[in-house]
C-alpha cells in the first residue's frame, strides 16, 4: 500500500476528528496497585469456572491443569514483564508488537486483549447475578430474575473506571485483598489444624474417570485460574516506575494465584463429590455453605462478590486501555482515541464498550462466554514466544536498557508455545466448533484490516520508542 495514502482526504478527515484531547493518562500507580489489577482480574478464577475443568476430568486432573497452567501463566509473566518494563506504553502486548512484529500482528493481538477481558467481564456480571439468585433462593425468594444485578453491576463499574484510573484500581486493592483473605479463612477453617475437620478427600477423592485424555481436556479451563494477568501491561502508561513496578506486581500476582488456586481445590474437592463440582456456579460459596458454618458461608459469598466485581473492574479497565490504544494509533476510528479532559481516562473506549458486555452477559451461557475468553486469551499467549524471540534478536540484551530480564531464554518461550498447543487441543476435545469459529472471526477481522483500515494509519508514526536501529537492519 502506498505511503502517499496518508494524503487523502478520508484520512485527513480522520485526522481532524482525531483531534482528540491531548492530554494523556496519568502515572500515578505503584507495584501494589499492579498487583491489584493483576490478581483482581483473575482471583474470580478461584470463585467460579476452574471447576468445570473437574468435570472433564475429575479432581486430579483438575489439580494437574492447574499446575500446568500455572507454568504457562509463569512463562507469561516473565515475558510479558521484560518487553512491557522496556515498551511502557497502553495496549501492553499490542504496542509490544506494534514495536516488534508489525501493524497486523498488532491489530490481532489489540483484539485478542478486548476479548479476552470483555468476555471475561460477561462471566463475571453472570456469576454476580447467579450469586444473587442462590442467595435469593436459599432465604425463600425463589425465581429472583438475574439480569437486573448483572446491568447494575457492569454499569456501576464502567462508571468508576470512567471517573478514574486511581479511584478504580484502589478499589480493587482493597476487595481483591479481602477476596483473597477469605480463601485463606476458609482453608484454615477447614484444615485440620484447628480441631475437627469437614474435608472427606479419602470418600470424595477418585482416580482419574476419563483416564489421561480427562486430564488433557481438564487444561481447557485450568487456564481460568490465572487467566488476565497478563493484564498489568495493560497499565503502562499510568505506573510511575514501569520498569520496577510492572515486573514486581506481574510475578508476586502468578505466585499469589497459584497459592489460592492450590488451596482453593484443596477445600472444593474435599467437601464436595467431582461430579456436582464440576458444575457448580459458585464452588467455594457452596463449599462454605457446606462446611456447616454460617459465618464461613457468609464470609465466602461476600468473597464471590467481591472477587467478581474485581475482576470485571480490572477487566474494563484493560479492555478500555487496548481500545484506547489502537484508536489513538488508528487502528480504529481515532474517536476511540480520546482522553477525558478532568479525569484523563479513555472514557470513549469505556463506554463504547460496555453494551458489548451487556450484550454476552445476557444472552449467552457461561462456559461459552468463558470459552470465548479463553480462547482469545491463548491466541495473545501463542504470540508472546515469537514476540520475545524476536524482541531478543532484533535489539540484544546489551543494545538496549531493560527494567527486567527473564532467565534461560528461549526455554521459557518454547515451554509456552508447547503448552499453548496442547491446550488448543484440549479446547478443541470440547468446544471445536467455537474455535474453529472464532479463528474464522479473526481471519475476517484481519482481512478488513489489510483490505481497508490499513489505509488510516500513519506508518511513520507506529515507532515511538528511542531504541537503536534493530540488529541486522
Amino acid at each position: 500500500m502506498s505511503d502517499t495514502a496518508s494524503n487523502t482526504p478520508g484520512i485527513a478527515g480522520e485526522a481532524e476528528s482525531a483531534a482528540v484531547q491531548n492530554g494523556g493518562l496519568l502515572r500515578v500507580l505503584g507495584p501494589a496497585h499492579i498487583w491489584a489489577l493483576g490478581v483482581g482480574i483473575v482471583l474470580v478464577g478461584e470463585y467460579m469456572g476452574w471447576n468445570f475443568a473437574v468435570g472433564k476430568g475429575g479432581a486430579y486432573a483438575a489439580l494437574i491443569a492447574c499446575w500446568f497452567a500455572g507454568i504457562l501463566y509463569s512463562c507469561v509473566a516473565m515475558l510479558d514483564s521484560e518487553v512491557t518494563s522496556t515498551v511502557a506504553a497502553a495496549g501492553g502486548q499490542y504496542t509490544q508488537a506494534k514495536h516488534i512484529i508489525g501493524p497486523l500482528m498488532a491489530f490481532n493481538v489489540g483484539l485478542y486483549l478486548v476479548f479476552a477481558y470483555t468476555m471475561l467481564e460477561a462471566a463475571n456480571a453472570i456469576t454476580v447475578g447467579f450469586l444473587f439468585e442462590t442467595v435469593a433462593g436459599m432465604s425463600g425468594h425463589e425465581g429472583l430474575n438475574p439480569q437486573p444485578f448483572i446491568v447494575l453491576a457492569i454499569m456501576f463499574l464502567a462508571w468508576l473506571n470512567y471517573r478514574g484510573v486511581l479511584a478504580t484500581l484502589t478499589f480493587n486493592l482493597v476487595i481483591t485483598a479481602i477476596a483473597f483473605t477469605a480463601i485463606l479463612i476458609l482453608f484454615l477453617a477447614t484444615s485440620p489444624v484447628f480441631g475437627e475437620s469437614p474435608l472427606k478427600h479419602a470418600e470424595l477423592m477418585t482416580d482419574l474417570p476419563y483416564g489421561w485424555l480427562g486430564v488433557l481436556a481438564a487444561m481447557h479451563f485450568g487456564l481460568w485460574y490465572y487467566l488476565g494477568i497478563e493484564g498489568t501491561c495493560q497499565a503502562a502508561e499510568e505506573v510511575r516506575s514501569p520498569a520496577r513496578s510492572l515486573p514486581f506486581g506481574t510475578l508476586a500476582g502468578v505466585m499469589t494465584l497459584a497459592i489460592a488456586a492450590t488451596l482453593t481445590w484443596y477445600v472444593c474437592v474435599g467437601l464436595m463429590p467431582w461430579e456436582y463440582l464440576g458444575q457448580s456456579g459458585v464452588p467455594l460459596f457452596d463449599a462454605a455453605r457446606l462446611s456447616g458454618s454460617t459465618a464461613l458461608a457468609v464470609l465466602l459469598g461476600v468473597g464471590t462478590l467481591f472477587a467478581t466485581l474485581a475482576s470485571a473492574n480490572g477487566c474494563i479497565n484493560d479492555a478500555s486501555r487496548a481500545w484506547f490504544a489502537m484508536g489513538r494509533d488508528h487502528y480504529l476510528p481515532s474517536w476511540f482515541g480520546a482522553v477525558h479532559p478532568v479525569y484523563r481516562t479513555p472514557y470513549r473506549s469505556i463506554i463504547f464498550l460496555v453494551p458489548i458486555a451487556l450484550i454476552f452477559a445476557l444472552g449467552a451461557p457461561l462456559d461459552q462466554v468463558i470459552t470465548f475468553s479463553i480462547l482469545s486469551g491463548l491466541l495473545g499467549y501463542t504470540f508472546m514466544p515469537l514476540n520475545m524471540m524476536l524482541f531478543r534478536r532484533k535489539w540484544p540484551l546489551d543494545s538496549i536498557k531493560r527494567g527486567y530480564e527473564h532467565p534461560f531464554h528461549p526455554i521459557p518461550a518454547i515451554t509456552l508455545l508447547c503448552l499453548c498447543g496442547i491446550t488448543f487441543f484440549a479446547v478443541f476435545l470440547g468446544y471445536g466448533t467455537q474455535l474453529v469459529a472464532m479463528i474464522a472471526f479473526y481471519i475476517i477481522v484481519s482481512l478488513w484490516f489489510h483490505f481497508w483500515r490499513y489505509r488510516f494509519v500513519y506508518r511513520a508514526a507506529q515507532f515511538t520508542m528511542p531504541w537503536p536501529k534493530p540488529k541486522g537492519y
